[in-house]
């Protein structure tokens, strides 16, 4: 606690400075932990505009993230004319066209595991025709559809069940009521700044994903909010969570990474790009297909899930979590710097002793760095967000559309209400897996 304070004593120092804006001469705020910025003429306010938002992300993905954002934009202007619950995502003509792509992406799984095994079986002995049988099916292989498996989930990471946390459990179950879903078997922990709801195995177990860095930050509405908003997606079908459509998604991921061209200069490596140059643009167009047919129904689905938030938190609560998402780089920087403050303090003799006092409080330090986020860098984030149509990636509207759009629906007051009481006692289920996960990273590093 006396780390946090003094922490909280460097952000205020780090302010409480002006100095005149270069354009328009106005006194601008000057705080050295953040951009300095003009509001009246927006001078500075995205130094970073310029450059590629994801240059690792490659062409393909700069061009879903392009049409993902023109996507929310029309869709946010239709959904001012219309109520967003209108009508089920994933149906109509591009419903149908996102289910013929997926079943030809999965029927060429079966197409490539039925010819290797005749190759393989049916051609023994008959030159190379059994190897190239067997090749083929190692492909298919590992381009099968994937559920996830439910043990191995265990095995990975941190994973509470209803016996180990009653009182989380009954939120989920109460917050997944609302929203007109059901709840999860499990709830898996993560470092990250983020969560979701996703389903493993073939008997479809429905697991959350809660990520400490962002459950840390969020006040009690909030958090109502984001497990609204993770069941809404269930609640209202989401076509990329469904089995179908999704592990053809999947399985183009698979294909993508299997034809990605080699980054050698030798003749073998221009030879092999040259050889899987068509197969690789075809999967890529395909993929942009069943995107164009899937994202309008999935961006949808995101304006209903936000729906769900609001009715389960209130507004104000949905309101605050989009703000939030505004910040989730702030909250993993601020992971980040813990652990290689801790990794670098660490050694000697006291090296477990260390290791346990960074430890101890990790998840409440972070929140307090991002609880110093002053609401001037919200505001200029806001406005980045409308400058490059920030979004949490390419599936989902901007945020400030989506953050308009549950401003602008009807208001509601909260439909569930996490008191004082009820969130300790849930907070009290998670310390000991959190503090675990927290001397892990301590440990091992975020890498591990």
């Amino acid at each position: 606690m006396t780390e946090t304070i003094k922490q909280a004593e460097e952000d205020r120092g780090a302010q409480a400075r002006e100095r005149d804006c270069p354009t328009c001469g106005q006194r601008v705020p000057v705080d050295r932990r953040f951009v300095v910025w003009c509001d009246a003429c927006e001078w500075n306010v995205d130094p970073g505009g310029e450059q590629e938002t994801d240059p690792d992300g490659g062409r393909v993905e700069r061009l879903r993230r392009a049409v993902a954002q023109r996507h929310g934009e029309r869709l946010f202007a239709d959904l001012a004319l219309q109520p967003a619950s209108a009508s089920p995502p994933g149906t109509g003509v591009s419903g149908v066209v996102a289910v013929a792509l997926a079943v030809a992406v999965h029927g060429l799984t079966v197409v490539l595991a039925a010819l290797g095994l005749w190759l393989l079986i049916g051609r023994w002995g008959e030159g190379f025709q059994p190897a190239i049988g067997a090749l083929l099916l190692g492909l298919a292989v590992l381009l099968r559809p994937r559920f996830g498996s439910f043990t191995k989930l265990r095995q990975d990471a941190p994973v509470l069940e209803r016996a180990d946390a009653p009182h989380l459990f009954a939120l989920l179950d109460e917050v997944a009521a609302a929203v007109g879903t059901k709840g999860v078997e499990a709830v898996v922990l993560g470092p990250e700044a983020n969560a979701g709801v996703r389903t493993y195995g073939i008997r479809r177990h429905r697991v959350l994903r809660l990520g400490l860095s962002l459950w840390s930050i969020l006040d009690r509405q909030e958090r109502i909010a984001l497990l609204g908003h993770e069941f809404g997606h269930y609640a209202h079908g989401d076509t990329r969570h469904g089995l179908l459509v999704g592990s053809a998604l999947r399985s183009l991921s698979t294909w993508r990474y299997v034809l990605a061209p080699n980054g050698g200069d030798s003749l073998m490596d221009l030879f092999a790009n040259l050889l899987t140059a068509l197969p690789r643009w075809t999967v890529h167009g395909v993929t942009l297909l069943l995107d164009q047919a899937t994202l309008r129904a999935s961006q949808r689905a995101e304006y209903l899930a936000d729906a769900s938030a609001a009715r389960a938190a209130g507004t104000d609560g949905a309101a605050g979590l989009m703000d939030r998402l505004l910040v989730m780089d702030s909250a993993e920087a601020a992971l980040q710097r813990e652990t290689v403050a801790a990794r670098t303090r660490i050694g000697g003799p006291s090296r477990g002793e260390d290791r346990e006092e960074r430890a101890d409080g990790l998840w409440e330090r972070v929140a307090a760095q991002v609880a110093s986020v002053p609401q001037r860098e919200y505001e200029r984030l806001r406005r980045v967000s409308e400058l490059r149509g920030h979004s949490v990636d390419d599936t989902h509207p901007p945020t400030h559309l989506r953050r308009r759009h549950v401003a602008q629906s009807d208001h509601h007051t909260p439909g569930i209400v996490l008191d004082a009481s009820r969130e300790a006692a849930v907070d009290g289920e998670l310390r000991q897996p959190a503090q675990a996960m927290a001397r892990q990273i301590v440990r091992d590093g975020l890498g591990a």
